[in-house]
């Protein structure tokens, strides 16, 4: 499936590179992350969405990237997102259309800050879809 006009320039804006560890919060049938899996080369990629509705669809719509084990997708919203045990944090994280995160619910955005906090590695990158298409999200991790 193409992207659509609108997520192919986000995805050209992204800071991609090879071996990149990149959460997706919020992404749907998971086009943007399936399109991000050939330019990350042996990196890894997970989606996630807090409809189990948009995760199924991404996975029927993903059976390559997932045997590939370099793509993931979880239900759960950002306000409660954690790392698995064991889990390698993230260099860059993408939100595109997230109310927890582009001011729309200002509550849940208050909850899903720390969460980004702890899953981003130090000196990694947060994108917020903010109509510029992107805006760097700062996270003072000190």
């Amino acid at each position: 499936m193409a992207l659509s006009p609108r997520l192919a320039d986000i995805l050209a804006a992204l800071p991609l590179m090879p071996g990149m560890r990149v959460l997706e919060v919020g992404c749907g049938p998971g086009a943007l992350a399936r399109a991000m899996v050939p330019l990350i080369g042996n990196g890894f990629v997970l989606g996630l969405d807090r409809s189990a509705t948009a995760i199924a669809q991404a996975r029927a719509g993903s059976p390559d990237e997932l045997a590939s084990a370099r793509l993931q997708f979880r239900v759960g919203a950002i306000e409660d997102f954690s790392l698995a045990a064991g889990e390698t944090p993230f260099d860059l994280i993408v939100a595109i259309r997230v109310g927890a995160l582009d001011g729309r619910h200002p509550a849940a955005g208050a909850r899903a800050i720390p969460r980004l906090r702890a899953a981003l590695r130090p000196g990694g990158t947060v994108l917020i879809d903010g109509g510029n298409p992107l805006q760097v999200l700062p996270l003072d991790q000190g």
